[in-house]
């Protein structure tokens, strides 16, 4: 399952989708997720699943990225979709025992989050996937340099956001080899109820805790080595620029999100 997680990775590539400039991809995500939003129905989400489906093929990201990006908030899915069967009871009753009671409402809003859920999570992947980490700290401090004027720290918020995103592999890479330590010292971490498994991660979280705190340290240290104050006077290797596919794709991003307000207005499914 550790393996599977590949939130913050980057895969290069030369496809359209890599070639776009950063700070169009942060709109499009933005409007993609509002897209899902507006979707009241499931012809709606119907549109976004066209929108991502075309987004990777152009892209050149496997498919099957989207599945193994997907498989670590399986549970969270789960639980909100459980959520949404036992206490939803508008509709017509499907089954009724003592206080537990599904209905169609029920099934249709456990069904319509899950599916909104997982394209949220497909589309925010492809922003990573396609975007490196210091592309996109530049685009985010870009984005948010307006508000540099009531003394924001646009900068420090776009690093700290790109220095996250750039050490997610690396914990998680970190607690493959953890986890793999204990098992080879007859640690068991599968067996057993919840609170045997709970107690069996402390062993793993400890250290890994510590080697977090370690590589912070060490990054803050070669940031003072390296005479790092801030985005005052930073120049930068490659300059943003807007091409003529920016604008195509944030002009298709905006019809996909006319179609489905129209489906709202004409298509009660």
């Amino acid at each position: 399952m550790i393996k599977d997680i590949t939130i913050g990775q980057f895969f290069p590539g030369k496809s359209v989708i890599h070639r776009l400039d950063p700070r169009i991809k942060l709109l499009l995500t933005v409007l993609f997720i509002v897209m899902l939003f507006l979707a009241k129905g499931f012809c709606g989400l119907g549109v976004g699943v066209i929108y991502i489906l075309l987004a990777f093929l152009l892209s050149g990201i496997p498919l099957k990225m989207m599945l193994k990006s997907l498989k670590p908030i399986v549970p969270i899915i789960i639980f909100t979709g459980i959520l949404n069967l036992f206490f939803i009871t508008q509709g017509e009753p499907l089954f009724e025992w003592k206080f537990i009671k599904i209905t169609t409402g029920g099934v249709h809003t456990m069904v319509f989050m899950a599916a909104r859920i997982i394209l949220l999570i497909f589309g925010t992947s492809l922003l990573t996937y396609t975007t490196s980490p210091i592309t996109l700290t530049d685009a985010i401090e870009r984005v948010l340099s307006p508000l540099k004027v009531i003394k924001f720290p646009a900068h420090e918020i776009a690093m700290i956001m790109s220095i996250a995103l750039r050490f997610i592999p690396t914990l998680i890479e970190e607690t493959d080899k953890i986890m793999s330590a204990q098992k080879a010292r007859g640690a068991d971490m599968e067996s057993g109820n919840i609170i045997h498994r709970a107690k069996a991660l402390i062993p793993i979280l400890i250290p890994l805790f510590v080697s977090a705190f370690r590589r912070a340290e060490e990054l803050a240290l070669a940031m003072e080595c390296r005479c790092y104050h801030g985005g005052e006077g930073r120049t930068r290797l490659k300059q943003l620029k807007t091409a003529p596919r920016d604008y195509i794709a944030l002009l298709v991003t905006l019809i996909f999100i006319a179609a489905v307000i129209l489906l709202n207005i004409f298509v009660k499914i």
